[in-house]
């Protein structure tokens, strides 16, 4: 795999986010709207709309996992306000002086490389500097394919504790203050690096 680099998510790159998330709304609509039946444009608007909105009010949300050109990762995170799904759980609420941990992904062809763990650091590292305190998630713990929630036991690899459990959807959270990602300086050190280290992407036609 070509060297990776860390992009801030904006609305420039949002359609680089890899398929089939760029037009999945499942957290940033409430569960009534989410099943009304909308075709993939419609979603990708959505998405949009409300990528849009959380840059405008809130500030940075997301992270996207390049290599060479190519998006193989990202992860998503705001206030739990802003994550309308979020309340729809039974072990909901996010707790008040924490961040949502929305969802991350990795492509298939770029698992196994721990770059799953590299950006759920990345979100922390960027919630720390903000002055956030922790950072919580609703887990799977079904053992299942893939989907809108991260799978319990990647949650728990990467540093989160169980604070509500439950058979199904249990609610996690990581310590931003006492979380072991590297420091400030290492991080921004490896990404100056990793940036040097990655090629230019090619201007894309308008």
């Amino acid at each position: 795999m070509d060297a990776t680099r860390l992009v801030s998510l904006t609305l420039d790159n949002l359609d680089d986010m890899p398929r089939p998330c760029r037009a999945c709304v499942f957290w940033e609509l409430d569960p009534v709207a989410g099943e009304r039946p909308v075709d993939a444009a419609d979603r990708e608007l959505e998405k949009e709309a409300w990528v849009s909105a959380t840059l405008l009010e809130w500030g940075s949300c997301g992270t996207l996992l390049y290599s060479g050109e190519d998006a193989v990762g990202y992860v998503l995170y705001a206030p739990p306000a802003f994550v309308p799904r979020s309340l729809s759980f039974p072990t909901s609420p996010i707790g008040a002086d924490a961040l949502q941990l929305v969802t991350a992904r990795v492509v298939p062809e770029a698992r196994a490389q721990g770059l799953g763990r590299r950006l759920v650091q990345a979100a922390a590292r960027n919630l720390r500097r903000r002055g956030y305190r922790a950072l919580e998630a609703f887990g799977d713990a079904r053992e299942s394919e893939p989907s809108c929630l991260l799978p319990a036991e990647f949650l728990l690899r990467v540093g989160f504790k169980t604070i509500r459990p439950h058979h199904r959807w249990p609610r996690l959270r990581l310590d931003l203050r006492a979380t072991s990602v590297l420091s400030d300086e290492v991080e921004e050190a490896v990404d100056q690096l990793l940036e040097m280290l990655s090629p230019e992407p090619s201007l894309r036609p308008a």
